[in-house]
């Protein structure tokens, strides 16, 4: 841990084996930090959707551990702009949710960030931050949420960057303030005190570190874990980009208010010199719905290191990744970069359709050596009267779609979101008044490939109150999740009111207030990612598996995966001879699927 050199001069620095054990004492500190915040919360947001984070930085506000998530930006940089470093104190707590003020460090109302200083003897060693999706804080609708929103002030309260702990003491006229704006304060009251003893437990955690290791060896073990971070992206970039100029566009099917598709358009240019260039001016402008992102500049070097370093497992999210774009070029008023107040609440749909043009660059360079596209996590909420309590209710059920493939492995099925969930069929009975009937996986959704895209899901519930409300966000549906190297492109979802009934009728991908009476039937069916490879490359007792597990039918894998099957008592068993002649003639392919095979999406 300390050295002394030949003549004797003492340095203070972390050695090889020092540097992991506080690279593994951080990650552990962030793990717990997460797991207190789940176990405490109040809402079903944070402890069953698990929609939070929490992370970790070294004095000058790095990020040295955090949750894999290329969403944010440099989250102290709105609060330093009011509240200078030597003005803080041991004990203090700084809040706000203001998207337009953080520049997009905060992407929508809902999400909390908390983050306390953290000082040993009188000095400022770091800070710890913990952020949580919290169930409703106002606005137009129930759940802060609609596709119908047209202002980021129909969204919910903005919280500026407040301090809301002083040495320790509550400001608990600013907390009234909060709780008043919301139609659930009693849960919002006990999320936001888990947010808090999430924050209390990262103080100790940092400080027995620094207890036990000293200041200056962990803030140098923080500086090289950061640094390798960069050096193994970096070189990871050089690998992936020759010097040039690649583009992709990509598109977000609608807006809830009438509009779309919105092209997505990423510009990456490379220069001989390795600057790395980023340009985004292309992109579509804003939209009058909700599906506006603010994307903070360094999202785009998170979205470009988080898939560059994602072979390597015990890579963990920090600063370093952080910097591996020189310039990001946005325009103002574009989908990318709005002007407030648009409203901003419904920005998933357009930063996953990000990240899928940003696999479409590696597509490029690599010619078809990358992931295929994933289409966004559905969302739907039921608002109204519980009749066994007489109280509201607010039922925001997340729902998983289908992954894309890889150019080594199937894509995932039936995944909400990073490591988020959906609800347990058993929690969704006992706490709504709802019933869900049906849970399973939508067959042939997943995009046929070498490589098959994952299968999204089919949910079904049945209402059990009299006058309920649904909002409903499904991704997707006009332009499906594109596939690669021959792969082809995912199947899209949709949903039901009422299927196989005479009063049976379809809903809006995007859609707001839609009434339901008691007994009414919810059918949600996710869509799939793209696929990877030729279909005809697939193994045919690969596509026999997956037919009796039923994730394909019989009759796809006869049509896309030219696999002939004939029933069998203990299932399907192959018609080799069939499946000769079918696989003799290939389909022509080109580097994207999407229902056709093209060059360029």
């Amino acid at each position: 841990m300390k050295r002394k050199e030949d003549d004797g001069a003492r340095v203070t620095g972390a050695d090889a084996i020092t540097l992991e054990i506080i690279a593994g004492a951080v990650n552990a500190a962030q793990d717990e930090m997460g797991a207190l915040l789940e176990r405490t919360a109040m809402s079903p947001m944070i402890r069953e959707k698990k929609d939070y984070w929490t992370a970790l930085y070294d004095a000058q506000g790095r990020m040295v551990a955090g949750t894999l998530l290329p969403l944010f930006g440099r989250v102290l940089e709105p609060i330093l702009a009011h509240y200078p470093v030597e003005s803080m104190r041991p004990g203090d707590i700084y809040w706000y949710n203001d998207c337009y003020g953080s520049r997009g460090a905060i992407t929508h109302s809902p999400d909390q960030l908390l983050l306390s200083p953290v000082f040993v003897d009188g000095e400022l060693c770091g800070f710890v931050q913990s952020w949580a999706h919290l169930t409703d804080i106002g606005g137009a609708t129930p759940g802060s949420l609609s596709p119908q929103a047209t202002s980021h002030f129909q969204e919910g309260i903005i919280v500026p960057p407040v301090r809301l702990y002083r040495e320790g003491v509550a400001n608990e006229e600013l907390l009234r303030v909060f709780e008043r704006n919301t139609r659930f304060p009693v849960t919002v009251r006990g999320d936001m005190r888990a947010l808090v003893a999430a924050l209390r437990l990262g103080e100790r955690r940092f400080t027995e570190l620094l207890g036990r290791f000293g200041r200056d060896v962990v803030a140098d073990a923080f500086a090289q874990i950061q640094d390798r971070s960069e050096r193994r992206a970096r070189a990871l970039m050089k690998e992936t980009f020759r010097p040039g100029s690649y583009e992709f566009e990509d598109y977000v099917d609608n807006d809830g208010a009438g509009g779309g598709p919105y092209a997505i358009n990423v510009r990456l240019e490379i220069t001989n010199e390795g600057k790395v260039i980023v340009d985004t001016t292309k992109t579509a402008d804003q939209s009058p719905g909700p599906i506006n992102y603010i994307m903070n500049p360094v999202v785009p070097s998170l979205i470009l290191g988080i898939y560059l370093t994602s072979r390597d497992p015990l890579q963990p999210l920090n600063d370093g990744l952080m910097r591996l774009v020189d310039e990001v070029r946005v325009r103002e008023g574009s989908l990318l970069q709005p002007v407030f107040p648009a409203p901003v609440g419904l920005r998933s749909l357009t930063w996953l359709r990000l990240q899928s043009a940003f696999m479409g660059l590696f597509n490029i360079a690599s010619e078809g050596n990358a992931l295929a596209a994933s289409p966004a996590y559905s969302i739907s909420m039921l608002r109204g009267t519980d009749p066994a309590s007489a109280e509201p209710f607010l039922a925001a059920d997340g729902c998983a779609v289908g992954y894309a493939a890889r150019p080594f492995s199937d894509g995932l099925d039936a995944v909400y979101f990073v490591a988020q969930k959906n609800y347990p069929a058993e929690f969704v009975n006992t706490t709504y008044p709802v019933r869900l009937r049906h849970y399973g996986i939508n067959t042939d959704t997943g995009g046929p490939g070498r490589w098959r895209g994952g299968c999204g899901v089919v949910r079904e519930l049945e209402v059990l109150a009299d006058d309920v409300t649904m909002s409903i966000r499904l991704d997707s549906t006009r332009k499906a999740p594109w596939g690669v190297a021959g792969g082809m492109s995912g199947r899209v979802g949709r949903a039901t009111i009422n299927p196989g009934r005479p009063d049976e009728r379809r809903l809006d991908p995007l859609a707001d207030q839609i009434r339901l009476r008691k007994h009414d039937i919810v059918r949600l069916e996710t869509g799939g990612g793209g696929g990877h490879g030729h279909p005809y490359d697939r193994p045919a007792e690969s596509v026999q598996l997956d037919v009796m597990r039923g994730f394909v039918s019989p009759e796809r894998a006869r049509l896309d995966y030219g696999v002939a099957l004939a029933e069998a008592r203990d299932g399907f068993v192959i018609d080799e001879a069939q499946t000769a002649r079918l696989r003799a003639t290939r389909t022509e392919t080109r580097l994207f699927h999407r229902e056709t095979y093209v060059d360029r999406i």
